[in-house]
């Protein structure tokens, strides 16, 4: 028994297009990779406040955030032109890494209502929104319960002088 061995040439080569021919002859490479890996994206801390922000408001039992004193203060800004429009991240603090996320935030929850399932909610509400629009991972959400919403309390921000 012989064994035959058959040589095998270059394997056969694509050819490139004419505009995509480099000096060579051969074909140039463009990056490498997917174009949507090229690059690197920041997010900054305000981006993520916004989006837990308004992510906690959306649950059931808060009736505000920040403390009664920073919503007092807020209030007058927003009243004032060009006084800007703190509202949204009033009460919530991000520290944002490359891939990781950490956030804390002072809530005021409605009277009746489960402090602890509130809280819960807003976990997974803010973790869900932050995760989903930024790809960060959220590695803590604090939630500090500054005060309670009476029904019979009236709103805490200051009434305008003009009619």
């Amino acid at each position: 028994m012989t064994e035959t061995t058959q040589q095998k040439g270059p394997e056969p080569r694509e050819k490139a297009s004419p505009d995509e021919r480099g000096r060579t002859g051969g074909p140039v490479r463009r990056g490498g990779g997917d174009p949507g890996t090229r690059g690197r994206t920041t997010i900054a801390d305000g981006v993520v406040e916004k989006i837990a922000g308004l992510a906690a408001r959306d649950v059931f039992g808060v009736h505000a955030m920040g403390s009664g004193l920073s919503r007092t203060f807020g209030a007058m800004r927003e009243r004032v032109p060009g006084g800007g429009d703190k509202s949204v991240t009033r009460g919530v603090k991000a520290e944002v890494g490359e891939v990781q996320t950490a956030l804390d935030l002072e809530i005021v929850v409605v009277y009746g209502v489960s402090i602890e399932d509130v809280a819960r909610d807003v976990r997974e509400n803010v973790i869900a929104a932050v995760e989903r629009m930024t790809g960060l991972e959220v590695v803590e959400v604090n939630i500090a319960v500054s005060d309670v919403k009476l029904p019979e309390e009236e709103e805490e921000e200051p009434e305008t002088r003009l009619q």
